[in-house]
């Protein structure tokens, strides 16, 4: 069983399988909910021993959770209540949460919460309001945030809250909900500020972060959104997986003009964060291609998908998905936590579905075996003339 300690690397890996969910707002809930819809019909969710997530992945883990909790797969079986929780997160994300959240914060009696305390109590009310120690004990649900003041990254687990540098709370965890987790993971800069970890300093222990300075920084730390450390929610996992399967709906870096000096001061931290993903990529795509991985330890097996993908990538003729150009749209379509219409949300799932599907079947053949003809979640938004006018003007589409 994988473990946030796994930051320390083992001789060999021992972490079973693993699934990571990257961040990109609710863009990524639907993306990530129809690759879990594929994983579920191949018996894999039930099966996996950690799932790492980040910012709008861990909108998606916190609904799965909820869905596992409420009905326990058996080892290797599919949810039964798959279709409660796909209805659940399409009620969420055809809900603008954004708003509601502004609206709530002009309420005088709102004045002294900050919107991610905001964005928590209506995932509580909407998702689950369940602690962390109702999590399943498998798989190992790992909500990723960034610590601001060690700056690294900051797991929320059943069984642990903390980080490496900071150190760890193990016990007491009842008082911290899966939506609390979920928030501090998704509260994205620069629109929420860090949020408070609901954790005292004294109740950390093990941090490797030492003396007296370190002492006062733990009782000060902040959350922010798990992207900005690592957007793709590798760090808890990858060092000890033994097999790893990454759904990425982060989308790619977006060109821009010379728009003057401000945007440019931007621009900068933006670039910094570009290179650092794409290292990201390329060292864990070299891992699956080598022997060589995350702490110098061999053996990790799995794949990598995204919403820029497209089928005919994985295999040369395959025409069962949308084209290069329909993906390119996806890969551009917004990632707040705006209403997403019911279009953008049944062409998000059948891309994850698809997509997932494919990067399985053709990497790793091994959880491929005897697995049931993939069946297209809604093949009436297939039709590339409807899914184009559904996406028109997507990635800047805003519901007030």
């Amino acid at each position: 069983m994988p473990t946030t300690d796994s930051v320390i690397p083992t001789a060999r890996r021992t972490g079973g399988l693993c699934l990571a969910l990257s961040g990109g707002g609710f863009r990524a809930t639907l993306f990530h909910l129809g690759s879990l819809r594929r994983l579920n019909e191949l018996g894999l969710i039930a099966t996996a021993a950690a799932i790492s997530s980040v910012s709008g992945g861990s909108i998606m883990a916190a609904c799965l959770a909820d869905a596992m909790i409420a009905s326990p797969p058996g080892p290797g079986k599919p949810l039964v209540n798959f279709d409660a929780l796909v209805a659940k997160v399409h009620a969420l994300t055809s809900y603008n949460l954004r708003r509601t959240i502004l609206l709530k914060k002009a309420e005088p009696w709102h004045w002294k919460r900050s919107l991610a305390d905001l964005v928590a109590q209506e995932l509580e009310q909407r998702v689950t309001s369940l602690p962390l120690t109702a999590l399943p004990d498998r798989p190992r649900f790992l909500f990723t945030a960034t610590d601001m003041v060690f700056g690294v990254d900051w797991i929320y687990s059943k069984d642990m809250v903390g980080d490496y540098q900071a150190g760890y709370k193990r016990a007491g965890l009842d008082s911290i909900t899966i939506a609390h987790a979920a928030a501090a993971s998704a509260c994205f800069p620069p629109v929420f500020a860090p949020l408070d970890p609901l954790v005292k300093g004294s109740e950390l222990i093990g941090g490797a972060a030492r003396g007296p300075e370190a002492d006062q920084c733990r009782d000060r730390i902040r959350l922010s959104d798990g992207g900005v450390y690592d957007n793709m929610g590798l760090e808890p996992v990858w060092k000890n997986a033994e097999t790893l399967l990454v759904s990425d709906a982060g989308g790619p870096f977006e060109l821009s003009r010379d728009r003057g000096t401000i945007a440019d001061i931007k621009r900068y931290p933006d670039i910094m964060g570009n290179q650092a993903l794409a290292l990201r990529k390329r060292w864990l795509i070299a891992s699956f291609e080598k022997a060589g991985g995350p702490g110098s330890a061999p053996g990790l097996t799995g794949t990598y998908w995204d919403t820029g993908l497209y089928r005919a990538r994985y295999a040369n003729g395959d025409s069962l998905g949308y084209s290069k150009e329909i993906a390119s749209l996806i890969s551009h379509i917004r990632t707040d936590l705006d209403a997403f219409s019911d279009g953008e949300a049944r062409i998000l799932e059948n891309h994850g579905y698809l997509i997932a599907d494919i990067a399985l079947e053709v990497r790793v053949p091994s959880l491929y075996v005897d697995a049931p003809k993939p069946i297209i979640p809604y093949p009436e938004w297939m039709a590339e003339s409807r899914v184009r006018e559904a996406l028109e003007g997507s990635s800047t589409r805003r519901y007030y």
